[in-house]
Formats: structure tokens, C-alpha cells, sequence
């Protein structure tokens, strides 16, 4: 999870999440958080972070925070919100652990098809544009449905 998402769950300013996290860095190692780099930040800001003319925005490349890290984070930013959003982020971690157990003999079983589809169709390419959309279509419907803390 990205430091600005943290923060906003936690109900405090980015710069003071990543404060926190800096007075506290040795219970921080690469696989608990790591900064984005310049090439993954460009990819964000075309899909969620909004940047600010100069004096304001981001002066700094966003971090993210492992499941390791968000768990850390409970020990550094001592407050009851912090508490609470860090159980509801932990559970939902663990839900997707779980749909990913679940559907995962279905997505390998279809990638299978794909491949068999790819290998043994290629003269039939209108057929296999037909299965590609019914298969993607499948696999939209075995999707979890939004789970998560709600901040509003």
C-alpha cells in the first residue's frame, strides 16, 4: 500500500506517516517498505496521484508498505485510528490470501485452456477471439467484491 493511501486511512498528513516511519527506520527493511522509483511514480500519476504545481504536491517519490510493514506501522503510529485500520487492513489481507487459495485451481485451469487454444487454433483465430472474451469474462466474475475499511 502507498504511503498517501496510509495516510489517508490513518487520518493524518503524508509527510507525518513517512516522519514516523524515519524516526522508527530500523523496524523498516526492504521487504517491509521500499520506495517507488521514479519510472513506477510516473505510472501512478497517470492512473492516481494527482501532482500540484510548484509549492505544493509530492517533493518526494511515494513509499509502499508491504503487509509486513502496514503491520509495522501499528507500533509507530500510536493512536486508536491507527489501531483499528490496521486490524481491518490485516483482515483484509488475509481475505485475499484466501480468494487467491480459492480461485486459483480455476485461473490455472483456464490459462491451461488458453494455451491449449493458442497451440491448437490458430487456423480458427475468429474462434479463439470468442473464447478469449468468454474466458475474460469468467474471470471477471470470480473477482472478490470490495473488502476493506471504509473510511466514509
Amino acid at each position: 500500500m502507498l504511503d498517501s493511501d496510509l495516510a489517508k486511512l490513518y487520518e493524518v498528513e503524508t509527510k507525518v506517516l513517512n516522519q514516523a516511519v524515519k524516526r522508527n527506520i530500523e523496524r523498516f527493511p526492504d521487504d517491509f517498505m521500499f520506495q517507488l522509483t521514479k519510472e513506477e511514480a510516473k505510472a501512478l500519476v497517470r492512473s492516481q496521484i494527482v501532482t500540484s504545481p510548484k509549492g505544493g504536491g509530492r517533493q518526494y517519490l511515494p513509499y509502499a508498505f508491504t503487509e509486513q510493514g502496514v503491520a509495522m506501522l501499528s507500533g509507530v503510529l500510536k493512536s486508536k485510528r491507527a489501531i483499528e485500520v490496521n486490524i481491518q487492513i490485516m483482515r483484509t489481507f488475509v481475505k485475499l490470501r484466501q480468494w487467491t487459495l480459492d480461485n486459483k485451481e480455476l485461473s490455472t485451469r483456464l490459462t491451461e485452456l488458453e494455451h491449449y487454444f493458442i497451440e491448437h487454433c490458430e487456423e480458427n483465430r475468429v474462434d479463439l477471439v470468442e473464447i478469449n472474451k468468454a474466458l475474460s469474462l469468467l474471470m471477471d466474475r470470480t473477482k472478490p467484491n470490495e473488502i476493506g475499511f471504509k473510511t466514509e
